[in-house]
This record gives C-alpha cells, sequence and structure tokens, in this order.
C-alpha cells in the first residue's frame, strides 16, 4: 500500500536496515538533491525521506533564494513547489531553464490540467500533485536521475550545446569550429559554471604540468574562445574576474 506523506521519518529497526541504509548512502552521497518548498512540514518529511535513501538533501524555503543557489550549483536534481513566497514557482523555472537543463519536478496543490500543462511548457520534466505517495516521488527521482546520468554526454548553457561524444559545439544550431585545446578549456569552464576557475587551477586541468607555471595559455585561449563563441553570437560567456580567474554563469 502506498503511503501518502506522512511528516515522520522511516525508523531503522535493526542491523540489516542499517546496513541496507548505509549502501544507499555509498551509492548516492554524491548526488545532491535541491527542495524548493514553503510548506515546512512537508519538505522536512520528502529531506528525510530522500537523506535516507542516501541522497544529500539542500530545503529552501524562498524563491528568490532558490533561483540564487540553482544558478551557483549544480544540482542533480530539484523538487520545486509553484506556490512560494518572493518569485513563484513557476517563475523560477523559466528563468532555470535559460542556462541549465537539471531535471525539475514539480509538487505541487495545484491540480489543474492548465497549471500541469504550463509547468511542463515551461520546462518541468514531471509533475506531481499534492497528497502524493511517497514512493511514487522516490520512483519518479530515480527515473529522472537515471536518464539525466544516460543524458549527460550533452552539456547545454543556454542555447550554446556541446555533444561530448561527437566533440561537436553549436550555438542556436550553428556549428562552432574549436581546436582541441580550445574545446577542452570550453568543457573544464562549463562543467564548473558558476565557479571562478584560477588560471593555475584550469592550466593544470586542460593543459597538464608540461605548461605548469605558463599561466599566459589560458588567457590566450580564454580570448580564442571569445572570438569564436562571444564576438560572433554577441554574448558575454566567459567572464574574466579580476585577478582571481574566468567564470561562466
Amino acid at each position: 500500500m502506498m503511503r501518502k506523506h506522512q511528516f515522520m521519518p522511516k525508523a531503522i529497526h535493526d542491523s540489516e536496515a542499517v546496513n541496507s541504509c548505509a549502501r544507499k548512502s555509498a551509492i548516492h552521497s554524491s548526488i545532491m538533491i535541491l527542495i524548493v518548498e514553503d510548506e515546512v512540514k512537508i519538505a522536512r518529511f520528502v529531506q528525510l525521506e530522500l537523506e535516507h535513501e542516501g541522497y544529500e538533501v539542500r530545503h529552501i524555503i524562498d524563491g528568490n533564494k532558490a533561483l540564487k543557489s540553482i544558478l551557483e550549483n549544480d544540482y542533480e536534481l530539484i523538487v520545486l513547489d509553484l506556490m512560494l513566497p518572493g518569485l513563484s514557482g513557476t517563475e523560477v523555472l523559466r528563468e532555470l531553464r535559460k542556462v541549465k537543463d537539471t531535471p525539475v519536478i514539480i509538487l505541487t496543490a495545484r491540480d489543474r490540467i492548465i497549471d500541469k500543462v504550463e509547468g511542463l511548457d515551461y520546462g518541468a520534466n514531471d509533475y506531481m500533485t499534492k497528497p502524493f505517495a511517497i514512493e511514487e516521488l522516490l520512483a519518479r527521482i530515480r527515473v529522472h536521475l537515471k536518464r539525466s546520468k544516460e543524458g549527460a554526454k550533452r552539456v547545454s548553457y543556454g542555447k550554446l550545446v556541446v555533444d561530448l561524444s561527437a566533440h561537436t559545439v553549436t550555438y542556436d544550431g550553428a556549428t562552432i569550429d574549436l581546436t582541441k585545446k580550445e574545446y577542452d578549456l570550453l568543457v573544464y569552464l562549463l562543467s564548473h559554471r558558476g565557479e571562478v576557475m584560477s588560471r593555475e587551477k584550469t592550466l593544470e586541468a586542460v593543459w597538464g604540468f608540461d605548461f605548469y607555471g605558463n599561466t599566459n595559455v589560458v588567457d590566450v585561449y580564454v580570448r580564442y574562445l571569445r572570438s569564436k563563441i562571444d564576438d560572433v553570437f554577441d554574448i558575454k560567456l566567459v567572464q574574466t574576474v579580476r585577478g582571481a580567474g574566468y567564470i561562466i554563469k
């Protein structure tokens, strides 16, 4: 029998359950999930269930704070309510989809067809209504995490798409020809988007120790990327943080 949300964590009664929990933790400990929900009891219940499954979980109540955290961190999945203080869930989703393709499951009391259609049209991957069975939510989370992992051969940032298997880069469908090092640098910066990457770290990651100490090569290749992407498509992709390095955000 499926359990509707009841605000009690699962109890661990014996060593077998403890071992099971430890195994789950080992499997999912690196997977970060964000819950954006202003009903604290529901959020706490879902958080405890997810942590019991071994996921790392953060909870944010406010829409504005949630969007800021989403843009600054790489969550593997987001559980998003629609009715939030600050920005609504729909507004958070709309802004998120401009820069990231993180899987989003809407979890809301709004059960009208028009709300479901709007949420999916704005880019939600799934839509669940309250009250809900926690087993169903956990199952849907597993499905979307699996799909996301299988689709990890592509990295997108707005209209910029990098196909990691084919080693191709496009912007709004237009092909961008990059050298191997330009491509490697772009993938590295995209994989750390929202973070300031120092020249030293970038040099070590992209070029290895052969160029150790010669950080000017990073500046040169950033200029190459800007000439082929920023200048051509009139965007500001790679930004300089004076005295610190480069960032994509």
